[in-house]
């Protein structure tokens, strides 16, 4: 039995970050909570993200900081190079006194998996998560007093509500909003990670370095305690037409960043096995909730990688809805729009601001020498000052101000 009289599960379709952030939020405000996963396992690719000070503020409420510190790395500073002269293009100093001040939590980077299993772990704690794998969601009715779900073998789960958390090709939003595939971007992303002491000496450090080139860039940082070394190197192409996850071929990759400099080609060429991605997202809608339904994450609002921003967004997501929801008690549907119209706003911004990013890592020619020029100055004093709309991230109610030029 909830805290709220409501002894059925909200339902959740999808058993990622999102998800069993959204899980664990909601368990703490007393709401069971079923969670329905499509793999046979729980599990996510082993690969780094970024973490901001925002889902920093959101680890804090769900008790997991310890957790997270105890795996993640914090960086010195994020940093800028041009991909084909090695020239240091600007230095953003996160691991610093003044960053700390400035936003009170801190910058940091972390294995995928780490993060997963830290939210697993805390859900496993919460005696009203139930958990089930191999079942993939197809189709919901909305009943108008719950929900009822339907798997792809046969079962039926019936919820007072269902949070589509099913990622970018969501069955949820398919039947709730009906808006087609998503938007390609003609961008592929190879993963991979590879041991620390494999690293050269002279481009190891605590860092996370992006590399800007033309229609090209790579990223690389230290994961797990700085026992491994994230690598993401994109590219622009139109050979693939949707979203792609397999072996990429390491001879296209090279052939993307061939003549960049060499500090690039040696970090390159000490991975023989990338995961590859075709990079996609969509417009920004603010109609993802109707009923005893809603969105969150990507299934809400897709996002290129630009702003290392998708976990954090489907975390904060998390935390926003289940504030809603204990405000309302069970008057789901004015909590799902409560939710939804505290958060279209800043996921849009994210959204459209990560496409931004994109051209602004991938320039060539003059207008790199024009980004190198705007990107230069820097205040040591005001560490990401031109990230506080991001990094600033939610007030106790779920909420972020959304003010006129900030």
């Amino acid at each position: 039995m909830s805290a709220t009289g409501s002894d059925k599960p909200i339902l959740i379709a999808g058993g990622g970050i999102g998800g069993f952030a959204a899980a664990l939020a909601l368990s703490q405000r007393g709401r069971p909570v079923h969670i329905l996963e499509q793999a046979s396992e729980f599990g996510e690719v082993g690969a780094g993200i970024q973490i901001g000070p925002n889902i920093f503020k959101m680890f804090e409420v769900l008790g997991l900081t310890d957790a997270i510190l105890d795996v993640a790395v914090l960086p010195d500073f994020l940093v800028m190079r041009d991909g084909l002269t090695g020239n240091e293009i600007v230095r953003m100093p996160v691991g610093s006194k003044a960053f700390r001040e400035r936003y009170t939590y801190p910058y940091g980077v972390i294995y995928r998996p780490d993060l997963h299993n830290a939210l697993i772990d805390a859900c496993k704690a919460q005696p009203n998560v139930e958990t089930s794998v191999n079942q993939a969601v197809e189709r919901f009715e909305d009943t108008g007093e719950g929900v009822r779900v339907f798997t792809k073998d046969g079962t039926t789960h019936e919820g007072a509500a269902l949070i589509g958390a099913d990622g970018l090709w969501s069955k949820v939003r398919e039947q709730l909003v009906g808006d087609g595939k998503p938007r390609v971007s003609g961008h592929i992303a190879y993963r991979a990670v590879l041991p620390t002491e494999e690293v050269p000496d002279h481009i190891r450090q605590d860092n996370v370095v992006l590399w800007a080139g033309p229609k090209t860039h790579l990223v690389h940082y230290p994961l797990h305690r700085g026992d491994i070394y994230n690598l993401v190197a994109v590219f622009h192409s139109d050979r693939y037409e949707e979203g792609w996850d397999t072996f990429g071929d390491p001879d296209e990759l090279n052939r993307r960043f061939a003549g960049q400099h060499e500090d690039v080609l040696a970090m390159l060429d000490k991975i023989e096995s990338w995961r590859m991605w075709v990079l996609c997202d969509r417009e920004p809608i603010k109609d993802w909730s109707k009923g005893r339904v809603t969105l969150l994450g990507d299934a809400a609002h897709p996002m290129l990688q630009y702003l290392a921003q998708g976990a954090c967004m489907a975390t904060e997501d998390g935390v926003c809805l289940a504030t809603r929801i204990a405000a309302n008690g069970d008057d789901i549907e004015t909590a799902f729009q409560e939710y939804q119209a505290l958060r279209y706003l800043r996921t849009a911004r994210v959204q459209l601001t990560a496409r931004l990013f994109g051209d602004i890592y991938h320039a060539a020619g003059a207008t790199a020498d024009l980004r190198n020029a705007l990107l230069a100055p820097n205040d040591p004093t005001k560490p990401g000052e031109g990230m506080a709309w991001l990094y600033e991230g939610l007030d106790e109610t779920g909420a972020q101000q959304f003010k006129s030029g900030t």
